[in-house]
């Protein structure tokens, strides 16, 4: 095999395809956990965040409203809170309308005004109203449809119920990748050897007992190339969204900041307006939680009322808040902070190089420096979009840049060496744990209890040949949760969505963290 690519959202489906187009005679195959479309992708509701210039809304430069790609970037770095890679943020904002082109070529068909011009929401942290969107709040079920069907009809090799157990490193942790082991839906192991693995497995936000990701959110990638011997950065960087409802089944349902966008906004138990609904997340975040404090944990309420055509805008948020016996276009709804997203992650250079020859990551499973501290909303699609792209270019040779990333070039960040767990933890303690110890407020004597009790876990629990899924993501999780915990006890400051009760200043300048795990933690 010359590419194979473990996951199937945005950022996967894109470098595939990208690797056909630029690479016609390319082996290529697509290796995903469940079914295609299965991931966080197709759960996307507000949109993409992109500038259109070519396309701005009738009268918007004699209004002064017109979009420009600095104000992208100066939002983007501003919602990061000093820690996000400049040059990151500029290649991910010019690209913004040649990514939205591609998937509109691909098949997506975004919402459009009566003038024909293409629909726009506002969202929190943004300056300017540009996320363009499809179905309303439907617009990732949309873009992994798209998407999915061109893989489909592609001569991309399409493994499904497929899950990733390991990176092969024949001479050992930290040593070129050739390919990866993988679990078929049949329990049986196969390796496929390849040229490039490309991981793009999404991220590890269901490492929390409260969260609005899919179930499939485990960090399988995350926890594999740490194994392998790659190097993680900034993986106590969670983002966590203010507005999650519960649904008929207990589990949380994301309630898109778009909403906010629209007009809604926050109460307490008073009724009372709390908190600016277009702060960045991780304040909203906070300033529910502290409001549902104030009222014995009680969730805060989010009124819609007020805005016209709600259950047309957003279709979907509609069909999950009345499936959990609620009519948002009558009544508040109650909502609560929820892990959402993923802004740490594998180190990655511009193109997706890991510290790892052969090794590359694409999307959430990334660390490439767009988020920062705190992701900007709608700039999580874009990303996957804009990135797989670059990584298909640089793989097929279509690129200038060339080599591996030095995970220890990255002047004044904090190296760690972390060992990871002997053995696992139930999942269900494992998520209540992270979440009591390492959600929205953390502190050292949480982050310390969580560590050693992560340390203590059973280690003949632990093995690379788990009879199922389950047991191989209970497994990515503790490896996970083993990261996350070190990243945040070594970060001594309150900085985005990275809160410290014992640290509640910023430190500066800002510095990252970076992760390896130590030789006996290694695969």
């Amino acid at each position: 095999m010359d590419v194979l690519v473990v996951g199937s959202g945005i950022a996967g489906l894109t470098t595939a395809l990208e690797v056909l187009r630029l690479a016609p005679g390319a082996r290529v195959a697509v290796a995903t956990k469940a079914a295609l479309g299965d991931g966080a992708t197709a759960w996307a509701q507000g949109g993409i965040a992109a500038v259109l210039t070519d396309d701005q809304p009738a009268g918007a430069e004699r209004a002064g409203s017109a979009d420009a790609v600095s104000l992208h970037v100066a939002d983007t770095l501003a919602a990061g809170d000093g820690l996000c890679t400049a040059d990151a943020v500029a290649v991910l904002c010019a690209a913004g309308a040649d990514a939205v082109t591609a998937l509109e070529r691909r098949g997506l068909v975004l919402d459009r005004r009566v003038d024909g011009t293409r629909a726009r929401g506002l969202e929190a942290a943004h300056s300017r109203p540009r996320i363009v969107h499809a179905g309303g709040d439907t617009t990732g079920a949309h873009v992994a449809a798209a998407l999915g069907a061109a893989v489909r009809a592609s001569r991309a090799a399409l493994l499904e119920r497929t899950s990733l157990v390991a990176l092969v490193t024949p001479a050992g942790p930290g040593t070129p990748v050739t390919g990866a082991r993988l679990r078929g839906p049949g329990g049986e192991d196969v390796l496929v050897s390849a040229r490039a693995v490309v991981l793009a497995t999404g991220g590890y936000a269901q490492v929390h007992a409260h969260t609005t990701t899919p179930a499939v959110a485990t960090g399988d990638g995350l926890a594999a190339a740490v194994r392998a011997g790659a190097v993680a950065r900034d993986v106590e960087m969670v983002q966590f969204h203010p507005t999650a409802g519960a649904g008929p089944d207990g589990r949380a349902f994301l309630v898109s900041e778009a909403v906010r966008g629209e007009g809604a906004v926050l109460l307490d138990a008073t009724g009372r307006r709390f908190t600016d609904e277009l702060a960045p997340r991780d304040v909203v975040a906070r300033a529910c939680a502290a409001a549902m404090a104030a009222q014995g944990g009680a969730p805060v309420l989010l009124d819609a009322t007020g805005i016209a055509g709600l259950s047309a805008r957003f279709p979907g948020i509609d069909a999950l808040t009345r499936a959990a016996g609620l009519d948002w276009t009558r009544e508040p709804v109650p909502v609560t902070p929820a892990a959402h997203y993923a802004m740490g992650g594998v180190l990655t250079d511009l193109d997706g190089r890991t510290t790892l020859h052969g090794l590359w990551a694409v999307g959430e499973v990334a660390s490439t420096g767009v988020h920062g501290a705190n992701r900007l909303a709608s700039n999580s699609l874009l990303e996957g979009a804009v990135f797989g792209a670059r990584a298909a270019a640089a793989i097929t040779g279509h690129s200038a840049s060339d080599g591996v990333v030095d995970g220890a070039s990255d002047g004044g960040a904090v190296p760690l060496d972390v060992e990871l767990p002997a053995g696992v933890l139930p999942r269900a303690e494992l998520r209540e744990l992270v979440w009591e110890h390492a959600g929205l407020l953390r502190d050292r004597a949480g982050l310390e209890l969580l560590t050693k009790t992560l340390a203590g876990a059973v280690p003949h629990q632990r093995t690379t040949d788990a009879a199922d899924v389950a047991d191989l993501e209970v497994r990515a999780l503790t490896d996970v949760a083993a990261l996350l915990a070190a990243g945040a006890l070594a970060r001594e400051e309150s900085r985005g969505a990275h809160a410290r009760t014992d640290h509640p200043s910023r430190c500066e300048p800002a510095r990252h963290v970076l992760l390896r795990a130590t030789a006996g933690g290694a695969a």
